[in-house]
């Protein structure tokens, strides 16, 4: 709880001692690299070769990332890229979705737009296929279209207090009724070294916004750059600094933590970049690629269901506070069973499921306690009756080549 509120009061800090417009430096230094390609802009990073082929030199140029987040997405699933730029990842991800994806980018800089626009129809010769639009909004606010916003203000220009008013009316229609990213409506988000461009005052916003538009089971993988301590005021007050991905660079627990309190679950470093990109003031800049996943929250219900931790650590805890212990057979209700076992959860490798020997059918099934901490005594999950005799002969245990 104090590293949490550590953090808070940080980022508070940070916002008010900023002394000029974050957005506006953003998107100047980010036009300006729409325009000519700028080598200073985040770090360099490693692509899967062939999905570069087909993609034209002048995004590849143009494109400022600091990780990878394309390789850890699945064919027919729906993609959000948060802060597109020049289209790359979105261009990759179109390859890694195929015909049945779909991959949606979003950005507010008109000049990067127009760039990743620009290659839509040739993309879509290349591959066979269109499944890429690229969308106008800001990451913290994903359900506000900004381009429906432009066509109202040139229908409805502007020039009283009171048309402001209007004008917030209608956003406030354009987020309910027609919303950029709808609920629950994609399988992955991913972002490449541009969390760290938005104001801190809105951070925790824009995690919020990842949470809300990612389905059931949906996760988010995020390559961003981190440090190891917080940027001094100096770093912070610097626009060029914030602009190229250092000042507003995360603190690396907090990073994770900002995860954990937007509700995700299974959050995991997936890449942290050995060697420091840059250090300033003696304080460590970094690549780190995390993923996260939605779908923890819900009720619990008991099912006679336990799981066994396998090892090799003596005991673990997740994100509901659930310890489990090495061998042990840990009662655990419907809900967590579920997000231990799934094939795509991190946790799958790690556990071993038991199921009751009679299914307690979901309609029928009482409130579980996850509050607690338990183990289930094989016969709650044989049942008390159950008094079976199975004899086998010693061949049932071999294999081709022979027992022990």
């Amino acid at each position: 709880m104090s590293t949490t509120i550590s953090n808070e009061q940080s980022a508070a800090s940070q916002s008010q001692s900023i002394g000029y417009d974050v957005e506006q430096a953003v998107r100047l230094r980010y036009e300006a690299g729409a325009k000519q390609a700028e080598a200073s802009l985040c770090c360099p990073s490693n692509y899967e070769s062939d999905y570069l082929e087909k993609l034209p030199t002048e995004i590849v140029d143009k494109d400022y990332g600091c990780g990878d987040p394309t390789r850890y997405v699945r064919a027919g699933e729906t993609v959000v890229d948060l802060g597109s730029g020049a289209g790359k990842n979105c261009y990759i991800l179109a390859q890694k979705v195929g015909a049945a994806g779909r991959v949606i980018g979003v950005d507010f800089n008109d000049e990067m737009l127009a760039l990743s626009r620009k290659y839509l129809d040739e993309m879509a010769t290349k591959l066979g296929y269109s499944n890429v639009a690229f969308v106008k909004g800001k990451i913290q606010d994903l359900r506000l279209n900004l381009e429906r916003v432009q066509q109202w203000l040139s229908a409805h220009p502007i020039s009283t207090v009171e048309d402001l008013a209007v004008l917030e009316t209608e956003c406030t229609r354009l987020k309910q009724e027609e919303p950029l990213i709808a609920d629950d409506s994609v399988d992955v988000v991913v972002s490449n070294c541009v969390l760290n461009l938005v104001r801190p005052e809105d951070k925790q916003q824009l995690f919020k916004e990842i949470y809300r538009v990612l389905k059931r089971g949906g996760r988010a993988i995020i390559s961003d750059i981190v440090c190891d301590e917080d940027p001094t005021p100096t770093i912070i007050n610097d626009p060029e600094l914030w602009s190229g991905c250092i000042a507003g660079a995360f603190r690396e627990d907090s990073f994770l933590e900002m995860f954990e309190q937007a509700g995700f679950h299974g959050v995991e470093i997936l890449v942290r970049q050995e060697q420091s990109w840059q250090v300033l003031d003696g304080i460590e800049f970094r690549s780190m690629t995390v993923r996260a996943f939605k779908g923890k929250a819900g009720p619990c219900w008991e099912r006679n269901q336990s799981v066994v931790y396998k090892g090799p650590w003596k005991a673990v805890q997740d994100d509901d506070g659930h310890t489990l212990y090495r061998g042990q057979r840990m009662a655990v209700c419907d809900k967590t069973f579920n997000i231990y076992t799934n094939p795509n959860s991190p946790y799958t490798q790690d556990i071993l499921p038991i199921l009751p020997q009679e299914e307690i059918p979901l309609e029928q099934a009482q409130p579980f306690d996850c509050s607690r901490t338990v183990t289930r005594h094989p016969r709650e999950t044989k049942g008390l009756e159950y008094r079976v005799t199975i004899k086998n002969d010693n061949s049932a245990c071999c294999d081709s080549e022979g027992c022990c």
